[in-house]
């Protein structure tokens, strides 16, 4: 059994592997308890490619509520995008949330420092301005949990929940290790890195040379060779990859096939510049499907705007007004906005001059999913 995971789940055994691949869609609406998967869904897309109103708003009352309306709705109306495109045979899928969203998976978790002692609550620092590293790994994390326990009918040895360093991984394992809703490998892809936990001002105390050596190859055995998936590997979640780890994440998929599902989560591919070959570029942003993505739109070309797919759904911007539900101003088929379509969409709406005068970003774009 890989290092990784917690216990072994008695809901599949390793016979019923490939059985397990073609059960997915439906395993998955069964464990749903709000029965979001089976919510009907509008597959009919805009006759164009990009339609704007200039009154601020787009389609009916229908179309309007397709947004969402906080964070919990959110992760609802993500788990049907899910649904739908693992009913479409989509095993090539990018979740994209709000950057630092708060899930409130942790609120009143506790753990354990590297001293040993107990800390206060994981999110104590919520209390603090602006967004911290601390913020946006816990915000990755708590997406990554609501994954994999999406897929726990699958059981725990064929879910792979992948962290870009083993201090992130250690993370969730010390988080996630008394859940039984959380059962899954938690693997990192770069086994050597130990971000977080070097000690300063210690002196370090002096080894002999049996004992370098055995350390030396006790990390050795960890991290030699490349990282790869357990072979019951079914479900695999990337955890908000950077350019590096997209260069493993290209070979994993070459050596998993389609019959693996890979889920980037937060990749933000949208932000990378440049791809290391003509097939990674191919793979991340034609073969991947973004099946959901909720995340603020260029605030310099549409202020207070956000940007959203709910697969299998065109692209929406949308504005959040200082009084009102969220109003749909521009929708696209194909490639998301770019940041001169939303400066253009933004420029052709009607707004107030009370809501010119009173609008904040902080106001519009976060309070939205608190």
């Amino acid at each position: 059994m890989p290092e990784g995971i917690k216990r072994k789940s008695p809901r599949v055994s390793s016979s019923s592997h490939r059985r397990g691949r073609a059960c997915i869609t439906l395993l998955l609406a069964a464990a749903s308890p709000s029965h979001a998967f089976w919510a009907p869904a509008s597959t009919s897309l805009p006759s164009t490619k990009l339609r704007i109103n200039v009154f601020g708003g787009i389609g009916g009352e229908k179309e309007q509520q397709h947004l969402p309306k906080d964070i919990k709705d959110a992760v609802s109306k993500c788990r049907a995008s899910v649904q739908r495109a693992l009913e479409g045979r989509i095993s090539r899928m990018d979740v994209e949330m709000p950057v630092g969203a708060n899930f409130g998976l942790e609120e009143k978790s506790i753990t354990k420092n590297k001293r040993g002692n107990l800390s206060s609550s994981i999110n104590a620092d919520e209390k603090q301005e602006g967004l911290t590293i601390e913020k946006l790994d816990k915000s990755n994390r708590e997406l990554a949990r609501l994954f994999v326990e999406m897929f726990q009918p699958l059981g725990g040895e064929h879910i792979c929940a992948v962290f870009n360093d083993e201090y992130l991984a250690d993370q969730a394992r010390q988080r996630w290790s008394d859940d039984v809703s959380a059962e899954c490998n938690i693997l990192a892809i770069d086994r050597k890195s130990k971000r977080g936990i070097v000690k300063k001002g210690k002196q370090r105390k002096a080894k002999g040379f049996a004992a370098i050596l055995a350390e030396e190859l006790e990390e050795g055995s960890l991290s030699s060779g490349p990282f790869s998936l357990p072979n019951e590997t079914e479900v695999a979640m990337f955890v908000s990859p950077g350019p590096k780890e997209l260069v493993a994440i290209e070979r994993i998929c070459n050596e998993a096939g389609m019959g693996t599902c890979i889920i980037l989560l937060n990749a933000r591919l949208s932000l990378v510049e440049k791809y290391a070959t003509i097939e990674a570029r191919k793979l991340f942003t034609e073969d991947f499907e973004t099946v959901w993505s909720l995340s603020a739109a260029p605030q310099e070309e549409a202020p207070g705007c956000l940007v959203h797919r709910s697969y299998p759904g065109p692209w929406v911007l949308a504005r959040k007004p200082k009084v009102g539900p969220p109003k749909t101003i521009a929708l696209k088929v194909g490639e998301k906005f770019t940041a001169e379509e939303c400066a253009d969409a933004f420029r052709k709406i009607e707004v107030s001059e009370l809501e010119k005068g009173t609008e904040k970003l902080a106001e519009n774009v976060l309070g939205w999913f608190k």
